[in-house]
């Protein structure tokens, strides 16, 4: 955070704060304008010097421990890619899918992750955690090695951390190192961004597999493959011939296509919005994750429309949400924003 006490200071301290929230860690930067020095004359100059001496995120993971990671890869019997939301900060969905194409490792994509990795791929067994899929929360619990890229073992994830994966051994990546270790010990820490992580490990794991190293992974996905058999994602239809939100949910999913922007507030609509729309490709799917904003679904969905004039943008709220700034439809009218709602009443 900042306090601005010249006026000078402003154009630097402004581009400073802007490039602290947006790398390394991305997150809110608090800067304090007093009124006087707001009031006051200054001379304005752009681009500004800035000045963050102690800040250097690191973007290159140690060799050491990809080198440590893809050994584990290599030993494992039931592994799997538990994904967050960094990959998608990074900007690295291709290298993921190239990782778990080369493995054929299961992947597993949290709510803040979905769209990170298709959807409609054979691999992909779905969201974890309290809303996920059976298949997930099952790869998760079986697993003998979590692959953790960008993600931060989300209680919604992992329930009582004593009981979640017992048996898993962990290799987890992140940009931020006071996440690594801060939940969950990690056997194989990586402090890096997610892309560059990712690229080098594919780089090992083909030297590994140069050497003879083979990844058969036959009798894990044969036990993956019954339990979605067994417990596919589904919900009640109503007996009384009422339309169901998920239905309603899945139905504007398919109506409006992968290539759509779907914005979700917080509560029911958020998880269903997450369940039964299909992501297919990543910043598709927009919501406030464990910040819990509700109200988010509008305003965001304003933002994507006018960074993407040409893509077609829903806001799936719930009748709470909602009523805290459907004003900002009033703005869509006058600024011309066109996007869609779909309100979602659940009491």
């Amino acid at each position: 955070n900042f306090l601005i006490t010249d006026g000078v200071d402003i154009p630097r301290i402004i581009a400073e704060a802007f490039y602290l929230a947006s790398s390394g860690r991305p997150g809110a930067v608090l800067v304090d304008i007093p009124k006087d020095v707001l009031q006051a004359q200054t001379t304005f100059s752009w681009p500004p010097e800035m000045r963050l001496p102690g800040y250097r995120p690191v973007t290159k993971p140690h060799g050491k421990q990809v080198r440590e990671a893809a050994r584990l890869i290599a030993d494992a019997k039931h592994p799997v890619l538990y994904v967050g939301g960094g990959v998608i900060k990074s900007e690295s969905s291709p290298e993921l899918l190239e990782l778990a194409e080369l493995t054929g490792i299961p992947v597993v994509t949290t709510l803040m992750a979905r769209g990170a990795f298709p959807d409609s791929h054979t691999l992909n067994c779905g969201m974890p955690g309290m809303h996920g899929t059976v298949a997930a929360v099952a790869a998760l619990q079986r697993s003998d090695l979590l692959i953790t890229l960008g993600a931060r073992f989300d209680d919604r994830v992992t329930g009582q951390l004593d009981s979640f994966a017992p048996d898993a051994k962990v290799i987890h990546a992140d940009i931020d190192p006071a996440e690594i270790g801060k939940n969950r010990y990690a056997d194989v820490p990586i402090v890096g961004d997610c892309k560059e992580v990712i690229v080098e490990l594919i780089e090992a794991i083909r030297a590994d597999l140069a050497t003879g190293t083979t990844l058969d992974l036959t009798e894990w996905w044969a036990y993956l493959d019954g339990i979605r058999r067994t417990y596919p994602l589904s919900y009640d239809r109503p007996s009384d011939g009422a339309l169901s939100p998920e239905y309603v949910i899945q139905a504007v999913g398919k109506l409006a296509g992968p290539d759509a922007i779907y914005c979700a507030g917080v509560g029911q609509h958020q998880m269903w919005a997450a369940q039964f729309v299909n992501y297919e490709k990543p910043r598709t799917w927009l919501n406030s994750g464990g910040l819990g904003t509700m109200g988010y679904a509008v305003p965001a969905a304003m933002g994507a429309k006018m960074g993407m004039p040409d893509t077609e943008v829903w806001a799936i709220d719930g009748d709470g949400c909602f009523q805290m700034t459907n004003q900002e439809l009033a703005t869509c009218a006058l600024e011309g924003i066109p996007i869609k709602v779909a309100l979602i009443n659940n009491g």
